[in-house]
């Protein structure tokens, strides 16, 4: 297919081999960025157990705690950096996060104490922020007909670096120690971080020099552009927080990519101890949970898409409930399985909705508050965070092994999935979404 790119007006197809209109650099630089940072952001979890917690002498309850941290302190990163979006733009957003990355991924090697390391924890993770960055840009850049899989593609692509670290990470520390940059099998995890912190910031500069923060250019030289509150409305986020409708997505939300950090932050934890693998294995295979993202949250993104076709806006809501529920069912079963063959396929099976769930709902989020994008990105995206700590402090104060946890979570999941028979757009949001796809097309035919 063509990418289409007239007069800097919104892509209404997408061509991932085209580097030639900055829609797609943007594409294909938001999700390399958001990969990144969710590279450093989990690549503690996969070490954790045989080289970090040792070389600290961690607790479990300590290690259990600095995963809350930081996936807590990504809460308030992504009501900030949603707000940041609207003020500043995605493009200058994304740069000082991705440098302060680096800085806090690398600093990360220094702690040498449980608290030097807990606070190195949560300075990481404010870059779990990148993914609203994401969200915002790419809606931005993309028309409604393909607004969902332009926005599940760049998130579930993003999102395998949560994924890829289980079993990148492990062999980069190990890669360390031959050739001589650590001094002892503990201590190889401290410059294993150094690498991902080295390509933060080539793709720092590579998103300064190749992205704009929309198709038409720059907010800065545009301040036209730049998103404005309505009269009456004291700011872009309180109108966004005043939306019932951001806080049903802001909990389902929490259903699915909640559930998919959380799962992420403990997966190979599971298996080592639930079925006595090794570091190698355990990552390896809780790696699969996070590789779904290949394609899952684009089908997620892309049957939304697909659904508004016929039921509009409504069709996008009616489709995440679907998948939701799925989810929860999949969760439920994933939960009962003993058999370690029997058990990476329902997780795999697992992974799947929930990653069309975390599509499904970006395809929803782009249509609530045009204004306030960032904002609505930034609240519903804590929610996945507030739904991680959630699910975190119930195994830490209820002391349930992983496999009870699991099914009590879904039964949660389900609850949750059924609150979006509340989210309801007006004949006027339909219609907005309507006219803006046929302009687009009347241009694209025009051109033609």
């Amino acid at each position: 297919m063509k990418t289409i790119n007239l007069n800097n007006e919104k892509a209404t197809r997408i061509n991932l081999f085209d580097l030639s209109t900055v829609q797609m650099r943007t594409f294909h630089l938001s999700w390399i960025a958001f990969f990144l940072c969710f590279f450093g952001w989990f690549a503690h979890a996969p070490l954790m157990n045989s080289t970090i917690g040792p070389d600290l002498d961690l607790s479990k309850a300590q290690k259990i705690t600095a995963f809350i941290a930081s996936v807590g302190v990504t809460i308030f990163a992504r009501l900030f950096v949603g707000n940041w979006c609207d003020k500043i733009g995605p493009r200058k957003s994304y740069v000082y996060l991705l440098i302060f990355g680096a800085i806090v991924v690398a600093g990360s090697s220094l702690a040498n104490t449980w608290e030097t390391y807990l606070i190195s924890r949560m300075a990481i993770g404010v870059i779990g922020a990148s993914f609203v960055i994401t969200q915002y840009h790419t809606s931005v850049m993309f028309a409604p007909n393909v607004v969902g899989i332009a926005n599940a593609t760049t998130a579930g692509w993003g999102n395998l670096g949560g994924g890829v670290t289980q079993a990148v990470m492990p062999l980069i520390a190990a890669a360390m120690l031959a050739f001589g940059f650590a001094e002892s099998d503990l201590s190889k995890w401290r410059p294993a971080m150094f690498v991902p912190a080295i390509i933060m910031l080539v793709v720092a500069y590579l998103y300064w020099k190749y992205t704009s923060d929309c198709p038409k250019g720059n907010y800065d030289d545009l301040p036209t552009e730049r998103p404005q509150a309505a009269e009456g409305e004291s700011s872009l986020f309180m109108t966004a927080v005043k939306d019932k409708r951001v806080w049903i997505l802001f909990a389902m939300y929490a259903g699915c990519f909640g559930m998919e950090l959380f799962v992420n932050g403990r997966a190979a934890t599971y298996y080592q101890t639930r079925f006595s693998l090794s570091e190698t294995s355990a990552g390896l295979i809780a790696s699969l949970f996070g590789l779904m993202n290949l394609f899952a949250r684009s089908t997620g993104g892309w049957l939304g898409d697909k659904f508004s076709k016929k039921g509009g806006l409504q069709g996008r809501v009616k489709w995440l409930v679907i998948v939701m529920v799925i989810e929860g069912f999949a969760l439920l079963l994933f939960s009962r399985m003993d058999a370690l063959p029997i058990a990476v396929a329902t997780m795999i099976l697992f992974s799947l909705f929930v990653q069309m769930a975390e599509g499904a709902t970006y395809s929803v989020v782009p249509f609530i508050n045009k204004k306030a994008l960032g904002a609505v990105a930034g609240i519903v995206g804590a929610g996945g965070n507030v739904g991680a700590v959630c699910y975190a402090q119930f195994l830490l104060r209820s002391g349930s092994p992983l496999q009870d946890c699991f099914f009590y979570f879904g039964f949660v999941v389900l609850a949750i999935g059924l609150l979006g028979i509340g989210i309801k757009f007006s004949a006027e949001d339909e219609k907005a979404a309507v006219d803006e796809q046929n302009r687009l097309e009347a241009l694209e035919r025009k051109a033609a």
